[in-house]
C-alpha cells in the first residue's frame, strides 16, 4: 500500500511539474500602452471640443427652458390655472436637470470619453493577444494586479513595436495614461 501511495505522489508531483514547466505567463500594463497611442491626441482634441461645445449647448438649453416654463407659470394674468400648473411641472423637471447638472455632464463626458477610447483598447488588446500567441504566453495579467513579476515577462516592448509606437526612455514626460473608465 505504501508503495501505490509514494508511486501516486511521484507521478502527481511529475505531472504538476510538466504543467508549470509548460506554462508561460507575462504582464503587461494596458493603461500604458493606450497612452503611448497617437490617436489619443485627436481622442483628447474630440472631449475638449465636446465639453466646450456640446455640453454649454445642453446647459444653456435647459436654463431655457426651464426660464421659458418659469414666466408662463408666474404669468398670471395670460396663463389659464391648467397652463400655470403644467408649466410648474415642466419648470420643476428642468429644475431638477439643472440642479444635477455637474453629475449628468461628467456621466456625458465619461461616456463620451469611453465611446472614443474603446477602439484604442481594441487595438492594444488584439496586439497584446497576438504577441502573447507569437511569444508562447500562456497568460498574461494586467501589471497593477501583480506585486512582482521579473521584467523579462514585461510585454510592453513587444506590444509596443507590434503597434509600431515608441516608448519613451524612462523618465521621459508621457501623456497621462488614460483610464477608461467602467459602465
Amino acid at each position: 500500500m505504501k508503495k501505490i501511495i509514494a508511486i501516486f505522489v511521484l507521478a502527481v508531483g511529475l505531472v504538476s511539474g510538466t504543467v508549470s514547466a509548460q506554462s508561460k505567463f507575462g504582464f503587461i500594463r494596458v493603461d500604458e500602452v493606450v497612452s503611448l497611442m497617437p490617436e489619443l491626441k485627436k481622442i483628447d482634441t474630440l472631449l475638449q471640443s465636446y465639453q466646450n461645445d456640446t455640453l454649454p449647448r445642453t446647459y444653456n438649453y435647459l436654463l431655457s427652458q426651464y426660464q421659458y416654463y418659469d414666466s408662463i407659470s408666474n404669468d398670471s394674468a395670460r396663463q389659464t390655472v391648467v397652463v400655470r400648473q403644467q408649466a410648474a411641472r415642466q419648470r420643476a423637471d428642468y429644475l431638477g436637470e439643472l440642479q444635477n447638472w455637474q453629475a449628468s455632464a461628467q456621466q456625458l463626458i465619461e461616456a463620451k470619453q469611453n465611446a472614443l477610447l474603446q477602439p484604442v483598447y481594441d487595438k492594444v488588446l488584439k496586439a497584446i493577444d497576438e504577441v502573447a500567441k507569437e511569444k508562447g504566453y500562456n497568460y498574461v495579467f494586467n501589471r497593477e494586479s501583480l506585486l512582482v513579476g521579473p521584467p523579462a515577462d514585461n510585454l510592453l516592448t513587444m506590444v509596443a513595436e507590434k503597434l509600431k509606437v515608441k516608448i519613451p526612455p524612462a523618465g521621459a514626460q508621457t501623456q497621462k495614461p488614460v483610464t477608461k473608465t467602467s459602465n
